[in-house]
C-alpha cells in the first residue's frame, strides 16, 4: 500500500533567497503534517566524478553551506519543526535526486526553488530544478 502521509521534506538549501523561499513553503507544510525537514546542500566536486581523487570539496564553500543550514535549522526550531542537515557529493541535479529517491532516507517530498544564487547561474539553476522534476519518484514542490 502507498503511504501518502507526509513525514520527511528534503528541501536543496544553497544560500539564496528562492531557496529560502523553498524552505519557508515546507516549513508550512511541515506544520500542517507534522513532516520533519532535511536541508541539503550539494556540494560540487570538480573533476571525473568516475575518479573522486581528481575532485575535492571546497572547504570555504563547505564553511559557507554550514552557515546557511544552520540559520535553516534556526527558521525551523523557531516554528517547531526538526530539522536535520546533509552536505551532499556531486552535481546538484544528481545529488538530490538521488538522496531523494534513497529509500532509507525516507523522503516523501522534495520541495526547492526554480532558480538560485546568481542571474549568472539562473539558466543552469532553472535546470536542476527541471532535472529534479523529470527523474525524482517522490513527489517535488517547485517554489517560484
Amino acid at each position: 500500500m502507498n503511504n501518502h502521509k507526509l513525514e520527511k521534506i528534503l528541501v536543496p538549501l544553497d544560500g539564496s533567497d528562492n531557496s529560502l523561499r523553498g524552505l519557508d513553503h515546507a516549513i508550512s507544510l511541515a506544520k500542517l503534517s507534522g513532516a520533519s525537514i532535511v536541508g541539503a546542500h550539494v556540494s560540487y566536486v570538480p573533476g571525473n566524478l568516475a575518479y573522486p581523487k581528481q575532485g575535492f570539496i571546497n572547504q570555504q564553500l563547505v564553511k559557507e553551506a554550514e552557515n546557511y543550514l544552520n540559520a535553516a535549522k534556526e527558521r525551523c526550531a523557531e516554528n517547531g519543526i526538526a530539522f536535520t542537515s546533509k552536505i551532499l557529493p556531486g552535481t546538484p541535479s544528481h545529488g538530490i535526486v538521488k538522496f531523494g529517491q534513497e529509500v532509507k532516507n525516507g523522503i516523501n517530498m522534495i520541495v526547492m526553488g526554480t532558480r538560485g544564487l546568481s542571474s549568472a547561474k539562473e539558466s543552469f539553476l532553472g535546470s536542476v530544478s527541471n532535472h529534479v522534476v523529470h527523474k525524482s519518484k517522490v513527489p517535488v514542490l517547485l517554489i517560484k
